[in-house]
Parts: structure tokens; sequence; C-alpha cells
């Protein structure tokens, strides 16, 4: 008997050793649980499938998630999210994605691969901000001031040259 049930804890040892070591991290599956997370403003589940920088991002938003009113944040966790691709490249990943709230947008997730598991990395330049796109509208010109002053020795009066002078 006693041999029968250190061979069933042996045998219960070895299949759940397989099991939790035996399963790769896909980047679809760790893109889609981090969005769930993040839809249900849930930070620290979401901070488990991200990177340390990812993290302090989401501790950064988690901060401001008091502001949010209910209303928006009951919403959000309606909202379902697909992942449509994911491009691997080496120990980088970018996975493609789009929610129900925005069917016709679709938006990408940066992964990277670290001690074999993939894992979201989220920047500062993932957060809004980037750079303008090709068709952004382009700078609108200032209105001439009335009443202002060429200055002297500036280039002749036109339009675009002029000089306001302050109160003295």
């Amino acid at each position: 008997m006693k041999q029968f049930v250190l061979s069933l804890a042996a045998f219960a040892f070895v299949a759940f050793t397989l099991v939790s070591c035996g399963s790769k991290s896909d980047p679809k599956d760790v893109a889609l649980n981090y969005l769930n997370a993040l839809k249900k403003m849930d930070y620290d589940a979401a901070k488990k499938y991200g990177t340390p920088e990812t993290g302090k991002m989401l501790d950064m938003l988690a901060s401001f998630s008091g502001m949010v009113p209910d209303s928006v944040k009951n919403k959000a966790k309606d909202v379902k999210v697909t992942i449509k691709e994911a491009k691997e490249e080496g120990d980088k990943c970018v996975v493609t994605f789009s929610s129900d709230d925005k069917p016709e947008a679709t938006e990408t997730l940066n992964l990277v691969k670290k001690d074999g598991k993939w894992l979201v990395n989220m920047t500062k330049d993932d957060m809004g901000g980037g750079s303008p796109s090709e068709d952004a509208a382009a700078p609108v010109e200032e209105a001439p001031v009335e009443g202002a002053v060429p200055a002297e020795g500036d280039a002749p009066a036109g339009k675009d040259s002029i000089k306001v002078d302050a109160p003295k």
C-alpha cells in the first residue's frame, strides 16, 4: 500500500510538472489576456502579462482610473477584443487586434520574449503621442494682426512679416 501511494504521488508530481512547464506562452493568448484585464481596469492582472516597463505604464493608468466615470468603466467591460494576427520576428512580436466598439480600427500591441515567455512591452511612445501621420492636416497659417508694424531693418512689410510693439 505504501508503495502504491508513493507511486501515485510521483505520478501526480510528474504530471503537474509536465503540464506547468510544458506550456509555452503564445503571443495571441498573452495579448488577449492582457487586453481583457486592461478593459476591466484590472491593472494588477494586466501586469502579469507585461514587462517591468509595462508595469510602470499600468501604474500610471491606474492612478488616472479614478477619474473615469463608472458608466465608461462598465461599458468598457462589455467590449469584445478580437486578435487578428501575430507577427513574430525573433524575440519580438506585433499582435494586431480590433474591438467591437471600433470594428473598423485595427490596433497593435508589441510583445517581447523574455526567458521563454511572451510579455506585452508598452512604452511611453505607445501611450498616444507618437509622430503625426502623413495624412495629418498641414499647420494653419496665422492671420495677420491688425495694426501690426514691420520692424525696422526687417524684411519688407508683407502679409507674413509683422512686428507687434509691446506697450512701454
